[in-house]
């Protein structure tokens, strides 16, 4: 598949336009046309539909996109591998949840730099469905995130536990049902597990899918809101927010999911992020 026409694909979807495409790509309009009409002769279907409003997806379109961006991001990295300096023996490819980066992703990071130097690593922020495709494409050797999803090729272990504490702004008249309860969305099983804690509570006005964004709101404005222990344990000790011990808490379990090829250093990279977390779980 000529990457030209993948790129200019990728524009399109990205601006809506066929000449905003043309501006990015620095080519003239007719050549995206020209570009989008091959890549469509070439998989015998219709992928874009031209209107005034802009460029929109077929049904075909949008079974295609996921293929076009991992062929592209494919070749990205496979740019980025060879670019690297004789001292580096192979890269690996590792994605987190953000909320697990700062205690354990990014301290196994500085322990690979200092016993496997020659690993040049790669990483990735995103959630927990996103990362999960990204391991099946093969895009990911490595991730770490609290919903795993089993797949032939894929080894799932447990990494660590969570606990997910209420932290409010108040001491007393906060938390679910009440206002400014913030419900951060800690993935599939702490939805069920809130659900059925607060099963009268009423729906909160606001919902974060990122807990960092609701703890930084919460700061700011006030209010109260679940989170992993770990990440507000210094406000509850500078008095920056409180701890609301006769609430509910909520384990959440997270896992390592890595490629099942057996290469040595993706093992070791595994067996770092198993003494890292189990430092950080002492």
């Amino acid at each position: 598949m000529d990457l030209d026409l993948l790129r200019t694909f990728a524009a399109i979807v990205d601006t809506g336009h066929f000449i905003s495409a043309a501006e990015r790509l620095h080519v003239t309009q007719s050549t995206v046309s020209a570009r989008i009409k091959e890549l469509e002769q070439r998989l015998g279907r219709t992928l874009l539909l031209r209107g005034k409003a802009g460029a929109t997806l077929t049904p075909a379109g949008q079974q295609f996109l996921p293929h076009a961006t991992a062929m592209l991001r494919v070749w990205r990295q496979a740019m980025q591998d060879v670019s690297l300096p004789p001292s580096v023996r192979t890269v690996l490819s590792v994605g987190g949840q953000y909320s697990l980066w700062d205690r354990v992703l990014l301290r196994w990071m500085a322990w690979m730099r200092r016993t496997a130097p020659e690993v040049a690593i790669r990483a990735e922020v995103s959630r927990s469905v996103e990362l999960s495709r990204l391991l099946v494409e093969g895009a990911l050797d490595i991730a770490v995130l609290y919903t795993p999803q089993a797949r032939q090729g894929l080894n799932i272990e447990f990494l660590l536990e969570e606990r997910l504490v209420l932290a409010a702004s108040r001491k007393t008249g906060m938390g679910p049902g009440l206002p400014g309860y913030v419900f951060v969305d800690w993935g599939e099983e702490f939805r069920a597990e809130h659900a059925a804690a607060f099963a009268d509570a009423a729906v909160p006005a606001l919902a974060v899918g990122l807990g960092a964004v609701a703890l930084s709101f919460i700061l700011e404005e006030g209010g109260a809101a679940y989170f992993p222990l770990r990440m507000v344990r210094e406000h509850f000790e500078a008095g920056r927010l409180y701890r609301l011990e006769d609430e509910p808490e909520f384990a959440r379990p997270a896992f390592v999911v890595w490629q099942a090829r057996g290469e040595a250093a993706l093992d070791n990279a595994v067996a770092g992020l198993r003494q890292v977390a189990a430092e950080q779980s002492r």
